[in-house]
């Protein structure tokens, strides 16, 4: 008697990872690790923040990189994205909707824009070193994109960092923050949870903690920080 095949394994559900402006996918792999460690299967996105704006990523680069991927298969896909890449996932949010959308973690995102970016714009040099999405990422700025994105009606977490390894950087900030983005500009209305913890904007991504917590949101809707 032939035996019965086994049942196929099931499929994992899929992180994507979107890190910020002027950064490499490299900065999120330690991240990506310990999501794949827990059972997940993630897509570490790298995009070139210079070259490419914000609307081209989100409408264009990011839906073409799902659809190379495979997320559609997936039970649930989620999105992890770190600072600029936070603002590209509610772009492409707001313009598109997968039927198997999951859960969204935010680190250190600039929601409601940066002073950081509004001094830097100021800065040929620096307009020249990250490009043209600088201004988009300004608390002040005329083209500025946070101010255009509508709350969300999905689950989303946010993480801010609450210290500081950018001195000349700090002296724009007012309040706490994570040297780049203030703590009230992370805040997102409509957000499922928000959560600061003690570490810079950067450094954020490797810590075990911070990943600790967005494997709480991303299984149960929820951060569970330390008591």
């Amino acid at each position: 008697m032939t035996p019965a095949p086994s049942p196929l394994p099931p499929l994992a559900e899929i992180v994507v990872l979107l890190h910020g402006v002027a950064m490499p996918a490299l900065v999120m792999r330690p991240l990506a690790r310990r999501i794949e460690s827990a059972g997940y299967r993630t897509v570490n996105l790298p995009y070139s923040s210079r070259s490419l704006t914000c609307e081209q990523l989100a409408r264009k680069y990011l839906p073409e990189q799902l659809c190379l991927h495979g997320t559609a298969l997936a039970p649930r896909l989620h999105f992890v994205a770190h600072s600029m890449g936070g603002l590209i996932v509610r772009l492409y949010l707001q313009e598109h909707r997968p039927k198997n959308l999951g859960r969204i973690v935010l680190l250190g995102p600039p929601n409601a824009g940066s002073p950081v970016a509004d001094r830097l714009n100021r800065s040929a040099l620096w307009r020249w070193l990250i490009g043209s999405n600088l201004s988009r990422l300004g608390a002040a700025t005329p083209d500025a994109l946070a101010p255009t994105l509508i709350p969300p009606d999905y689950e989303v977490g946010v993480i801010a960092g609450c210290a500081s390894l950018h001195p000349f950087f700090s002296r724009w900030l007012s309040g706490a923050h994570d040297g780049m983005v203030t703590v009230a500009s992370t805040r997102l209305a409509g957000a499922s949870d928000f959560l600061v913890m003690p570490h810079s904007h950067t450094a954020m991504l490797w810590r075990q903690t911070v990943a600790a917590e967005v494997l709480s949101f991303l299984r149960t809707g929820r951060f569970q920080p330390p008591a």
